[in-house]
């Protein structure tokens, strides 16, 4: 038998080893740990923010201008100066008292709230008194590009309007069209409690038969005017009726008739060269209005509830085609020219873990940064601004800007053939890709946000904001306001 008779190797040190162990796995603990902890620490919000200096500045390739940080410090125009002024007289009235039941709101003890009506070029004044919702409400006006200051998103344009308080928008209702107000203020628990009504603008020479319907999930029931079921429009035979359609949930929904229609407007812009439509249905957008010419008798369908022409007929079941607004109707000319733009900028959503307000989970991102680090698109008046929203989060988003109209220029990088598609709220589905462009024609700091109003809660907002405009409000838990 052979035996070793090498010398024995010194033995290590008592708990060198483990000592050694410890420490290296405390160091990759560290290093898994403390970017985990800069970004949980670098989302806590503030006791309170400025929208001005929420995020990173982008010029989109113009010039460089006195907005978001460079501001601080520098005189600029207020947001509150961007109003009608104090002594235009006004041509149509109401007041709207907000009261709170429950998760349930009304609007002078309705909702939806009173539809507001007026002619084109009124000046509308519409005083808002809050009775006791207690987080404080405002109202937007949702696809009218009213003056900044009359906006209503709580923390940028105005504080909330908290109980026993109110407040006077006042503003020139210039576009023809079908829109609506809604709350900006904890928005997705308002306009889903029913803090939202209609607002219709129409020409001097007036309309001919129509009907409005708001289209709104209560309880998981679709309503129409906040009546589950059927909403029936009287018309004599042969008569032929427009029926101004609002989606006020936060998804997209389908409208469909058996018998042929067709779709006179799209976000309050009236589409050039209508054809009749049949076998297939218009979608909209969460947000988004479509305005529907059907002849007596007719039934519009709206999965779940219908507009009933007349007497309508039978019910019948979606089509399987869609109305492709980007090829329906008859070219025309734009205002500008969207081929010589003086910024350009992308809006590229996307989704990764992360922060937001010290809560981890799975957020929104904007051109892969997370908020509140978003964009700020900064923009000059006069600008000729084109963007190119794209997504890949793996989910719808109905987009949503602020005080302008876009027209859509190409999707997934097929031109529009068809009318102008003129829209404020988008849909863009997952994979999609959509050019936009726009004459920045309203001087302001303006919203750009998901119309799915959990998803603005979960980062998916920007703002577009004018060189030189500023806003004394403020958001965070140290005030009031909570836009989102």
């Amino acid at each position: 038998m052979l035996t070793d008779t090498r010398p024995a190797a010194p033995a290590a040190p008592r708990g060198r080893r483990p000592r050694r162990r410890t420490v290296v796995a405390l160091l990759a603990t560290l290093a898994v740990l403390a970017p985990v902890a800069w970004f949980w620490a670098a989302s806590l919000p503030a006791g309170s923010w400025s929208v001005t200096e929420m995020g990173v500045p982008d010029d989109g390739g113009g010039p460089a201008g006195m907005a978001g940080h460079d501001m601080a410090g520098m005189a600029g125009r207020s947001v509150d100066t961007l109003r009608l002024p104090a002594e235009t007289p006004a041509d149509a009235r109401i007041t709207l008292t907000a009261r709170a039941d429950g998760s349930r709101y009304t609007l002078n003890g309705q909702t939806p709230g009173p539809e507001i009506r007026a002619v084109a070029g009124q000046v509308v004044e519409v005083r808002l008194v809050n009775a006791d919702v207690a987080r404080g409400i405002t109202l937007h006006w949702h696809g009218l590009d009213v003056p900044n200051g009359d906006d209503g998103v709580a923390g940028v344009t105005q504080d909330a309007v908290l109980p026993g308080g109110e407040f006077v928008y006042r503003f020139r209702a210039t576009q023809v069209g079908t829109y609506w107000y809604h709350s900006h203020q904890v928005a997705d628990e308002q306009v889903k409690g029913g803090l939202f009504g209609s607002l219709v603008v129409v020409p001097p020479e007036g309309v001919g038969p129509e009907a409005t319907a708001l289209v709104h999930l209560f309880g998981g029931r679709r309503t129409v005017n906040g009546t589950p079921g059927d909403l029936a429009v009287p018309a004599a035979p042969g008569q032929t009726v427009r029926v101004r359609l609002t989606n006020t949930d936060d998804g997209p929904m389908r409208a469909w008739s058996a018998a042929p229609y067709r779709v006179l407007a799209v976000d309050g812009t009236e589409v050039n060269g209508p054809t009749p439509v049949s076998g297939a249905a218009v979608g909209i957008t969460a947000g988004g209005r479509v305005d529907l010419e059907v002849t007596a008798p007719a039934r519009i369908e709206l999965g779940g509830a219908a507009v009933v022409v007349g007497g309508g007929g039978a019910p019948s079941s979606v089509p399987a085609a869609s109305v492709d607004l980007l090829s329906y109707g008859t070219p025309a000319p734009l205002r500008f020219d969207p081929t010589t733009p003086n910024r350009i900028f992308d809006y590229a959503i996307g989704r990764r873990p992360g922060f937001i307000g010290g809560v981890p989970g799975l957020y929104w991102t904007i051109n892969g940064r997370m908020y509140p680090d978003v964009p700020m698109y900064e923009v000059r008046e006069g600008d000729v601004v084109r963007m190119r929203i794209s997504n890949s989060s793996g989910e719808v988003h109905p987009m949503h800007l602020h005080g302008h109209h876009a027209v859509v220029l190409a999707r997934d990088g097929v031109p529009s053939t068809g009318s102008p598609w003129w829209i404020d709220s988008l849909d863009v589905p997952d994979g999609a890709t959509f050019d936009i462009a726009f004459v920045a024609d309203n001087p302001g700091i303006w919203m750009d946000h998901c119309h799915n109003l959990t998803h603005p809660k979960q980062g998916l907002v920007a703002h577009l904001m004018y060189e030189g405009v500023t806003t004394p409000y403020r958001a965070g838990p140290d005030t009031p306001n909570d836009p989102e």
